[in-house]
């Protein structure tokens, strides 16, 4: 399997308003930029998008380091995901799980992908080279949509 390293972020211009998603994919030297927006999202959807479009955009089954700043989307996928299936979308205090429409695809993009994933969290705003381009390809997919 071929290593891949990917870096998400989400943006939003107002919570919910304008927001854009972007990921940055490096392999063996090729880098790839992807960005999108909405007109009337959450910073939440578009930190899920961002993933969601991340690994769809690979072709075959890879061994991916996917950095995120969204503890939201790192722990709702490797620890809270389960116990959500379990209970039929519902949270442990019995309410809607939100954004459960991109919960399910992204659980079936994980789950049928072949990729091994490895989420790594990554603090936002630090300085970290990939999740400063993250950020910066979120917020031109905002102005896809401004």
């Amino acid at each position: 399997m071929k290593l891949v390293t990917i870096y998400t972020d989400g943006a939003c211009k107002g919570n919910p308003g304008p927001g854009g998603w972007g990921a940055f994919l490096s392999y063996g030297g090729t880098e790839r930029d992807l960005f999108g927006g909405e007109a009337q999202t959450t910073n939440n959807r578009m930190e899920l998008t961002a993933v969601i479009e991340a690994l769809k955009a690979l072709k075959h089954a890879c061994h991916v380091h996917l950095y995120l700043d969204s503890e939201y989307v790192r722990k709702g996928i490797t620890e809270w995901l389960p116990g959500w299936k379990a209970r039929g979308w519902r949270t442990a205090s019995k309410q809607a799980v939100k954004n459960a429409d991109l919960w399910q695809i992204l659980d079936d993009v994980v789950s049928h992908s072949g990729h091994h994933i490895e989420w790594r969290w990554v603090k936002g705003h630090s300085g970290d080279p990939g999740n400063e381009r993250a950020d910066a390809l979120a917020n031109q997919g905002v102005l896809t949509v401004q």
